[in-house]
């Protein structure tokens, strides 16, 4: 069948390229390989299953709805099943931004919705540049591509995102994050910086496929502040952040902005494809038909999605995130106390990440700098927990970033055994590395 796949599909395949499995069932965190093993899922769905694989509450609105005989595919007509998902979507949503709020839906991928939202706040505004992060990622499409970090043909303002490990200013913290926001201001009120006002800034609370970097809560208000003083919309990228996974139902929640565009998508489908934006009602500028799409009307996908979001509302699976996620850290933080190949251990909630680095590389800015990245590791680490039965992803730059993403679910007795899943991997990339030995580094003769 792997053979078959890799004959038949394009060659832009990924995940089926570091995991060589075929799934054939699925429970929880749990994945059944058609050769029998099984594994635990820390990728899910790539953020989307927030409550892991069937969960029953999913699986019981998929047959509701099968079972009623309603349409499955409506367009954007008014139905019992998208009300009542679009009730349960304004609950979990904070109230200053509910009760101005109003909800596109659009195609069903978050890199669609993203489209939409940079469409809405052009519409809205008049102008056309958008602001964007530097390691941002926002989908695929040619317009998020623009303002991710990827991005080769840039037409979007590029910003630093300030983070403590890589600062792109060299010190990290409180001062960075400052700095990051005082460029930010140098730039839109400089007449002669070559940027002018834009439509809108997009940013993500957490940055994913950027590495998972968490935003400083201080810089993310300053970020409010600057654009609701130049009549900026600011637009929250939470299409892997929400539905409970960084320990708020919504990320950006831990720094209490109102933000005017909310994107949306991956969990809140409950594992089926839907996306929307959701933004302030003064945004609302539409004409009749000026965006649309064929497949927004994904009848199961509301179902599965409100029965997610209920789920978690109500048995607190965020602040169970948060929780499970702190004691995740700490433990994996011990890991790389251990292993000087772990350069950074850092994420928030239950959307973490641990950066492979080369410990015999030449420190970046002062001496006791970070290392250079080393996706080789990173790769072996992947290929090593998959051995053990765990699943993981790459992310950050030059991939060196292995992510966990579990879902909310996750038990005490599951977390522990992927933490040691995890450590028992790490450990053999590093005894089987000869620069990376137990007895500490090797130089490039074998001594030590």
């Amino acid at each position: 069948m792997l053979r078959r796949q890799s004959a038949r599909e394009s060659a832009a395949r990924t995940y089926a390229r570091a995991l060589p499995i075929v799934p054939v069932r699925a429970r929880g965190l749990t994945i059944e390989g058609a050769d029998g093993r099984r594994y635990l899922d820390c990728l899910s769905g790539a953020g989307t299953l927030a409550l892991g694989h069937n969960h029953p509450v999913v699986l019981e609105a998929i047959r509701k709805v099968l079972d009623s005989g309603a349409p499955l595919h409506v367009l954007d007509l008014a139905t019992p099943v998208k009300d009542a998902f679009t009730t349960e979507l304004f609950r979990t949503l904070p109230p200053r931004f509910a009760e101005r709020a109003r909800v596109q839906f659009c195609g069903p991928a978050g890199t669609d919705a993203v489209e939409a939202a940079f469409k809405l706040v052009r519409t809205a505004t008049g102008r056309t540049g958008m602001l964007a992060f530097t390691g941002a990622y926002h989908g695929m499409t040619a317009g998020a591509l623009e303002a991710s970090g990827g991005a080769m043909d840039v037409r979007v303002a590029r910003l630093p995102y300030p983070q403590d490990y890589r600062c792109p200013f060299g010190i990290g913290g409180l001062q960075g994050a400052e700095l990051a926001a005082r460029w930010t201001e140098s730039l839109l009120d400089d007449p002669k910086s070559g940027v002018p006002l834009p439509a809108g800034m997009i940013l993500e609370p957490v940055q994913g496929e950027g590495g998972v970097i968490p935003a400083p809560d201080v810089w993310t208000r300053r970020m409010r502040e600057i654009t609701a003083t130049r009549s900026i919309p600011l637009i929250v990228d939470e299409v892997q952040t929400g539905v409970g996974r960084t320990g708020t139902f919504w990320a950006m929640e831990h720094s209490g902005i109102t933000p005017d565009v909310m994107v949306l998508s991956k969990a809140i489908g409950g594992s089926l494809p839907l996306a929307v934006v959701v933004y302030r009602d003064d945004l609302d500028v539409w004409q009749p038909g000026a965006h649309a799409g064929t497949f927004r009307g994904n009848q199961l996908a509301m179902a599965a999605g409100t029965a997610t979001l209920a789920y978690v509302r109500e048995n607190g699976l965020a602040e169970r995130a948060a929780t499970v996620g702190a004691r995740m850290l700490t433990q994996l933080r011990g890991l790389a106390a251990e292993f000087p190949c772990i350069g950074d251990v850092r994420g928030r909630g239950l959307m973490i990440g641990l950066e492979l680095v080369d410990p015999e590389g030449p420190p970046h800015t002062t001496p006791d700098g970070p290392r250079p990245v080393a996706p080789e590791l990173a790769a072996a680490v992947q290929r090593e927990c998959l051995r053990r039965g765990l699943i993981v992803e790459l992310g950050g730059r030059r991939s060196s970033v292995v992510r966990l993403l579990p879902p909310l679910t996750i038990s005490d007795e599951q977390t522990s055994a992927v933490l040691d899943r995890l450590a028992d991997a790490v450990r053999a990339v590093a005894q089987g590395d000869r620069r990376l030995g137990r007895d500490g580094p090797r130089g490039a003769d074998g001594s030590r």
